[in-house]
């Protein structure tokens, strides 16, 4: 890419970052710069480019296989239509081009995939409760996996929580950057409030390398902790709980509003709790409660069988 493109990404990212978490804009960087590379192959400059050029790339991307041989998923897809959405109404903010061509782009459909894995309610529990310790790690360890399952915030929420986001008293959690940058504010359960009270006052502080580092939950060596190692940890507290699913930390945020439907907790109650700006995302767990209600039809039914 020249070093005018070079400049334009920069300006981008600086503007985008204002907008989206980490973890989107980095999504939408990756796709950003396929298309330009994929604009430097057809000899297309920027400035020129026009909406069927635009249509072709997204055309390319769903003919397109890994190296495996299968397709890129829809939702591959509609992240790179996001992503040049969002480039280009950037461009055209900033007075680089005078009309946006990615306008004219439609976000592929799909079907809207349920949750891979649920925890039941004793599952979770297990796992949760696994770190059983009082080191500085375990009660770190189990406030993190008490704060997922007791609030259902995303992973890249909760590794960037500050102590003053947290009311253990009051039993409320400020999530200030949540996905678009919109704050929020959700209750703690009693459970988790305990348990981020007893990390403040026996475990951060002996983990933390400089008093200054502004994060709530710090890693082994007092920095702010990553997605990945969050995700590992709870990976490996699910397998010495004896939960052989495949747990993440966003395994928490579905079983969290899964477990609230069944405990007939109103649906707009839970899309506030877990941020969702559409009803829609919410509504896809009343599918697994139905899933759920279909199997226990099947077992016990008089006709089920």
């Amino acid at each position: 890419m020249s070093a005018k493109t070079d400049r334009l990404l920069v300006e981008y990212e600086e503007d985008a970052s204002l907008r989206f978490s980490s973890h989107t804009l980095r999504g939408y960087l990756f796709h950003v710069r396929a298309f330009l590379e994929w604009l430097k192959a057809k000899g297309v400059e920027l400035s020129s480019v026009r909406a069927s050029d635009l249509t072709a790339h997204q055309t390319e991307l769903v003919m397109a296989r890994k190296r495996d041989g299968k397709p890129y998923s829809v939702g591959h897809q509609q992240k790179s239509v996001s992503a040049l959405k969002s480039f280009f109404r950037f461009l055209v903010k900033r007075s680089y081009l005078l009309q946006d061509p990615a306008s004219v782009l439609e976000m592929p459909k799909g079907e809207a995939r349920l949750p891979r894995a649920i925890l039941t309610m004793d599952e979770a529990k297990r796992i949760v409760e696994a770190p059983r310790g009082r080191s500085p790690r375990e009660l770190r360890d189990r406030a993190i996996l008490e704060t997922l399952y007791g609030t259902g915030i995303r992973v890249g929420e909760l590794v960037a929580l500050q102590p003053a986001d947290v009311d253990t008293e009051e039993r409320t959690l400020r999530v200030v950057l949540g996905k678009g940058r919109k704050g929020r504010a959700v209750p703690l359960t009693q459970a988790a409030a305990r348990a981020i009270a007893s990390y403040l006052a026996l475990g951060r502080a002996k983990l933390l390398r400089h008093p200054s580092t502004p994060w709530l939950f710090v890693s082994d060596w007092g920095v702010q902790c990553r997605d990945s190692s969050v995700n590992l940890m709870v990976k490996t507290y699910a397998r010495a709980a004896g939960v052989m699913k495949r747990v993440t930390c966003h395994t928490f945020r579905h079983s969290i509003a899964t477990h609230l439907l069944k405990g007939r907790a109103d649906i707009r109650h839970i899309q506030a709790l877990l941020g969702h700006r559409s009803l829609q995302t919410t509504e896809r767990y009343t599918k697994v409660e139905i899933s759920d209600l279909r199997e226990v039809v099947a077992r016990a039914h008089p006709r089920g069988r």
